[in-house]
């Protein structure tokens, strides 16, 4: 009858491993501890943290500059042009560094949606770029910018973001706006919806974009267009994290909805 194993109890590493395997291991861990037979000196671990010196504290690795609050801006060809100049205009007087990229087609919708010209419309604008410079700074991961906004976005630029295929600075700088988890907001121009355009949203809003169709809010009885252009501008810079006061928010019913229509009526019938 064959006996059963006995296991062996070993207690040190010297029984398992050779000499060489041995300072192998001690190369890689220092706190691997050596056969007591050994006559090598053991290590010994600093009782206290080693402290950068004050210099090298002090140097400009360790300090975080300071930079102006940046916007990137791109326009393409889908109708809301209004949207994109009220952007333009109250970015500039909170006083954001906006970057401006405005598409071949976007320059001819900008010519029957308002009465801006190409310059004027620029001017707003820190910095502008062509749609087909792909070498410009936004292109960049990184170049540094607290998000982007589409206005009005078309559903081939939508597409191109959704499938990477970015042949063209709106495009491209969006694509690096989600990779370096920045927000971008998407204002979507088109209706009704196809399932594609529907299934491109749905794709990029669970990559992390923001997705935003301009719908008016009649609840704050406008006066006029550029009050709605106002206030879903208004809700574009909510979203961006920047906040503003140029719109009218809701702030629930204050009086009788017979009231506010009687009121509203009265507006239409003195204008």
């Amino acid at each position: 009858m064959r006996k059963p194993t006995q296991l062996r109890r070993i207690h040190s590493p010297s029984k398992l491993l050779s000499p060489r395997a041995l300072q192998c291991l001690q190369r890689q861990n220092p706190l691997f501890p050596y056969p007591k037979q050994t006559s090598r000196r053991s290590f010994t671990v600093p009782s206290k943290p080693l402290n950068p010196s004050p210099a090298f504290a002090s140097s400009s690795i360790h300090q975080v500059p300071s930079r102006p609050h940046r916007i990137v801006v791109g326009i393409t060809g889908a109708t809301g042009a209004p949207y994109a100049i009220a952007l333009l205009r109250l970015l500039r007087q909170l006083g954001i560094e906006t970057h401006v990229v405005i598409s071949k087609w976007a320059l001819a919708t900008l010519k029957y949606e308002t009465t801006m010209t190409e310059e004027q419309i620029r001017s707003l604008a820190y910095a502008n770029y062509t749609a087909r410079d792909v070498s410009a700074p936004i292109a960049s991961g990184s170049f540094q910018h607290d998000g982007m906004v589409i206005v009005p976005c078309s559903m081939k630029t939508l597409a191109a973001v959704r499938s990477g295929y970015c042949d063209d600075l709106i495009s491209r700088a969006a694509d690096v706006t989600l990779k370096e988890n920045r927000r971008l907001l998407m204002a979507v121009r088109e209706t009704p919806l196809s399932d594609v355009h529907l299934d491109n949203m749905l794709f990029l809003r669970r990559a992390g974009a923001i997705i935003f169709p301009p719908v008016p809010a009649f609840y704050t009885n406008p006066d006029s267009l550029e009050d709605v252009v106002d206030q879903s501008v208004g809700r574009m810079l909510d979203l961006m994290g920047i906040h503003t006061d140029g719109f009218e928010r809701w702030d629930g019913f204050k009086q009788n909805k017979s009231v506010v229509r009687s009121a509203h009526a009265n507006k239409v019938s003195h204008a």
